[in-house]
């Protein structure tokens, strides 16, 4: 085991995918660059390490980006291409949603198509709506792309390498407040199965269920309420399609209650498929309402003071807590 930060972790991946494959190259804005020069960006001296053959900075065009992954995908290669931030994958959603999730189908299942999608996001740098928008329920709407999002150095990794060697689209979302976070984080090449949800904490009164940032939000949350005498499972979904649904439903079942919460809206967002999934299949089993934390129904505003009001809070989560138990 090493300690290491988030980006490190995501660079020791792309670093051995490399070394082991031929076929794995990284393609996205400024990936080869000096905006990545800082050691804890995830792309930080690739570019040192293999080449422009195998770096490749493109164009200032997404949907250029998502072309060239699904054109090299069905060429045989294993293309990992960046999308620098999340808002901006609506630029690349037609390549993504109409032709990578669908080739496979396509096929009649005969033929895979690995390409995988870095994403990055994040809530709480000032960056404005344009480029703050967390937008992973239209991925998971869309069929044939898988969803990842990880929430530790270890996790990052993991995931990583599992998308990059899976043989469907994977698309995973990098919250980059977390790049500079550190923690243990084992050696060599290990995989995280994608699908696989992750138990970060155990309690009796209520579920509680995040991914990316959230999860820390979360964490300080259930905390509060331990002078309380209240605790919780607490969840890290990892992935989110495939969602490993049998974790959620075995703690919503044990507990009675689930809230979760995430930074994109409300209104639509991923946090509504849980509900919905505990309230058809384990509604005998709740104890009391099911409770959403996320961001409110406008954009992701400028100013840090609103920021910082638009993202679900430790009190809110707290709180959400409380109003399942009382029932």
């Amino acid at each position: 085991m090493a300690e290491m930060s988030m980006g490190q972790a995501l660079n020791t991946a792309l670093t051995l995918a490399m070394q082991g494959d031929d076929r794995v190259f990284l393609a996205g804005e400024g990936v080869g660059v000096s905006i990545h020069q800082d050691p804890n960006m995830p792309t930080h001296g690739l570019l040192e390490k293999f080449g422009p053959q195998r770096i490749k900075d493109t164009p200032v065009s997404e949907a250029a980006i998502a072309g060239l992954a699904v054109g090299a995908s069905v060429m045989g290669l294993r293309p990992v291409v960046e999308i620098m931030f999340f808002p901006f994958i609506t630029l690349a959603s037609d390549m993504l949603v109409n032709h990578a999730g669908k080739l496979r189908y396509l096929s009649g299942g005969k033929s895979s198509f690995p390409l995988t999608v870095r994403v990055k996001a994040g809530i709480g740098f000032g960056a404005g709506c344009q480029h703050s928008h967390n937008l992973e329920a239209w991925i998971a709407h869309s069929p044939g792309l898988k969803l990842v999002w990880p929430s530790t150095p270890h996790d990052a990794k993991g995931l990583l390498l599992s998308a990059i060697f899976d043989p469907d689209p994977v698309i995973m979302v990098e919250d980059m407040m977390l790049y500079w976070m550190k923690g243990e984080v084992p050696e060599g090449d290990y995989r995280i199965p994608i699908g696989q949800a992750r138990l970060v904490a155990e309690g009796t009164d209520c579920t509680v269920v995040a991914y990316g940032a959230a999860l820390y939000t979360a964490l300080k949350g259930v905390k509060a309420l331990a002078a309380e005498g209240i605790t919780c499972d607490i969840i890290d979904l990892r992935s989110l399609v495939p969602l490993d649904k049998a974790c959620l439903l075995s703690s919503v079942r044990k507990t009675g209650r689930l809230v979760v919460v995430h930074e994109a809206n409300r209104f639509c967002g991923y946090g509504a498929e849980l509900a919905a999934i505990a309230a058809e299949e384990a509604f005998r089993d709740l104890k009391g309402p099911i409770q959403r934390v996320a961001a409110p129904q406008i954009p992701v505003p400028g100013s840090p003071p609103q920021e910082q009001f638009y993202k679900p809070s430790a009190e809110s989560v707290a709180a959400a807590i409380r109003a399942a138990i009382r029932g």
